[in-house]
């Protein structure tokens, strides 16, 4: 088993998730990093893109869970998320990481994030 790791950082969508009504009205932008552990020796040593995980296909199937469905918490959406990417692609752990980047709350300073890692 190698330890190789496929990775995708910054995949943006704009959503209505949140629990406040402002963030449900106004919406805000996400930010997505995902990381799938698997082998990635038959890609490296073949040079097919049938022989790893497509990065576009990552990038569509996080912003379809992202755009799909109004969660509340940070924690919900990257469930999913990590639930979708378990489901479609041949990693053995996968690990997300999720951002509000523009969450319409007064006084918030910084940017709220989850992270969470699943293994099959």
């Amino acid at each position: 088993m190698t330890d190789d790791r496929l990775f995708l950082d910054d995949v943006r969508f704009y959503g209505a998730h949140g629990t406040t009504k402002a963030e449900q009205a106004v919406g805000a932008w996400f930010s997505v990093d995902a990381e799938l552990a698997l082998d990635l020796t038959p890609a490296a040593v073949s040079d097919d893109l049938g022989a790893t995980v497509d990065y576009g296909a990552v990038a569509r199937a996080i912003v379809e869970v992202g755009t799909r469905t109004r969660v509340n918490l940070l924690e919900r959406l990257a469930g999913l998320i990590v639930e979708a990417l378990l489901r479609e692609f041949p990693a053995r752990e996968v690990r997300v990481r999720v951002r509000k980047l523009t969450p319409p709350l007064e006084g918030l300073v910084g940017t709220p994030g989850v992270e969470l890692r699943r293994r099959r």
